[in-house]
């Protein structure tokens, strides 16, 4: 009994392969996210760290969604790849360019593989932004229920690119919308 907010959804396109790159400040974000998506008939394939699949409770329930496994440690670039060919079959890939939950909940210095999957997948890069799910689950916090938690979340307009565009420099035009 959460009030879901949701705008701009109508920037996730109905079919064909994107890249829903948001801000990261609770562990329930991929899930308001992904509500969201529904919306527009979309299905959203996060990339998560492999710890996440290694949980018994949660590894299963990952896998069961379809998401897509990052080993942030021993072959991260297997990760780009297997986002790639999602994207390839039309799938929408969400990510979160910080790569961990911001404890100031202010974005922090975002790494370009956001950029790079999209750019090499050739995918529409969606900026979209989540809130009030840090008042729920978060880092280094005691989990709180309580209902009637406003959250909100907003998809904005694709970021625009070129095939001769540096990553940094999307990636900050991302951040910034973000």
């Amino acid at each position: 009994r959460w009030r879901v907010h949701v705008s701009g959804v109508d920037n996730l396109p109905t079919d064909g392969p994107a890249v829903s790159a948001s801000n990261h400040v609770g562990y329930l974000d991929f899930a308001f996210l992904g509500r969201a998506a529904l919306e527009r008939g979309r299905l959203v394939r996060f990339m998560a760290k492999q710890e996440v699949f290694d949980h018994p409770v949660s590894g299963p329930l990952m896998r069961g969604m379809g998401h897509l496994p990052v080993d942030r440690f021993g072959g991260p670039l297997a990760a780009i790849d297997t986002a790639v060919s999602a994207l390839r079959d039309g799938e929408v890939v969400g990510l979160f360019p910080e790569g961990t939950i911001s404890r100031s909940f202010v974005p922090a210095r975002p790494k370009t593989g956001a950029v790079r999957i999209a750019m090499r997948a050739e995918a529409p890069l969606i900026p979209a932004a989540v809130w009030g799910s840090q008042r729920l689950l978060t880092k280094g916090r005691h989990p709180n229920w309580q209902r009637n938690v406003p959250i909100i979340v907003a998809y904005g307009r694709q970021v625009d690119y070129g095939a001769g565009d540096a990553p940094t420099a999307v990636t900050d035009e991302l951040i910034a919308r973000i």
